[in-house]
């Protein structure tokens, strides 16, 4: 067995097919070698980070390499490999030391930012000279330099009042607290790392200057909140409104179109020009009649088997008081008056009843 050993360093984040190193020359191996020996990458680890090229003796990229996905922490970063050949039997260990590349923006661990609610600090007016209010805490997950943090103010309320480390995030009182100075002091920090290019985050200081707890209070729920929160909020609220709107009005259309539709109906049946059918009760209708009253009387007749042993009775008819005759109809009221005593004969076969009922047209 020959066994030899090579080594590459190499920046993270390499585009896939980048070329890392020529295996063949650094072995001292010929192409057609790797080729007859079926040269081959054996590794432990499930992703395989690199490719052999047999064909032309390169070592390339085969996936992308994160630093801080493969190491974390640790310092140096590297992993390794082998490469064997067989017919004879050779194995190369090969090791690739990975090189931090400036990726990844500081991390501001405190004072929490939030969307919805608001961190603030406070200050007493009786605070001296050098009076520590917070800390601004930021990491950055690269290595070496960097990871270096640097801080600075970018915009504050009153600049005169406080000030930043520029290497620990101390914020700081640089002179005492007049009756001058407002109660409430916006402070906007920024966190800047070492790596080229230099990248940064913006943290927002919330700081109150009182002397009571209470007071904290009021001047606490007056800090305004995130532009963009406050944003959205403004948006949800004006389409609730609006479609809240539309449905008032959708409904209050619907009814006023329901109530003049019924008013109209009732309009036009009220105006209709149709003739009025006259209604008349059953058994009371009118023939034109063409006897001597001027209008048809019904009348009911009841027979019996046997009117001598049958007790029948029968009511008067109830018009009979308020019946209106013409004075020229004096041959009906005879009949009327010969019936009604043929009805009292106590040996008539035959009882008859009549009801007389006037039907005014």
């Amino acid at each position: 067995m020959v066994s030899g050993h090579i080594r590459y360093s190499i920046p993270e984040e390499m585009k896939k097919g980048s070329l890392i190193g020529n295996v063949a020359q650094d072995l001292g191996l010929d192409v057609k070698r790797l080729r007859s020996g079926r040269a081959r990458i054996v590794t432990g680890e499930s992703v395989q980070y690199t490719e052999l090229k047999t064909d032309k003796g390169i070592l390339v990229v085969n996936e992308r390499i994160d630093r801080e996905q493969l190491c974390g922490d640790v310092t140096p970063c590297s992993f390794s490999f082998e490469v064997i050949l067989e017919n004879p039997m050779e194995l190369h260990p090969v090791k690739i030391m990975i090189q931090d590349q400036n990726d990844n923006p500081p991390q501001v661990l405190y004072p929490v930012q939030t969307g919805g609610s608001v961190v603030a600090e406070m200050v007493p007016r009786s605070a001296d000279v050098g009076y520590l209010v917070t800390k601004v805490v930021a990491v950055d997950v690269d290595s070496g330099q960097n990871a270096w943090l640097s801080y600075k103010l970018q915009k504050v309320t009153d600049r005169a009042l406080f000030e930043v480390g520029s290497q620990n995030g101390e914020i700081r009182t640089i002179r005492q607290v007049t009756d001058k100075d407002a109660v409430k002091q916006r402070l906007s920090v920024i966190v800047e790392d070492n790596g080229q290019p230099s990248r940064s985050a913006t943290v927002i200081v919330n700081v109150v200057v009182a002397d009571s707890f209470p007071e904290v209070l009021s001047e606490f729920t007056d800090f305004p909140h995130d532009k963009e929160y406050n944003d959205n909020l403004t948006f949800y609220l004006v389409l609730a409104l609006a479609v809240v709107s539309f449905l008032f009005i959708t409904c209050l259309v619907v009814i006023i179109s329901v109530k003049i539709y019924r008013w109209r109906q009732s309009r036009v049946l009220y105006q209709s020009n149709l003739p009025v059918i006259p209604y008349y009760p059953p058994r009371y209708s009118d023939t034109l009649g063409t006897g001597t009253l001027p209008h048809v009387y019904n009348y009911e007749v009841c027979r019996t088997t046997d009117s001598r042993k049958s007790d029948c009775k029968f009511g008067r008819a109830g018009s009979q008081n308020v019946l209106i005759m013409d004075p020229s109809s004096t041959g009906t009221m005879q009949r009327m008056q010969s019936e009604k005593s043929i009805l009292d004969e106590p040996d008539s076969p035959l009882e008859f009843r009549g009801v007389l009922c006037e039907t005014a047209l």
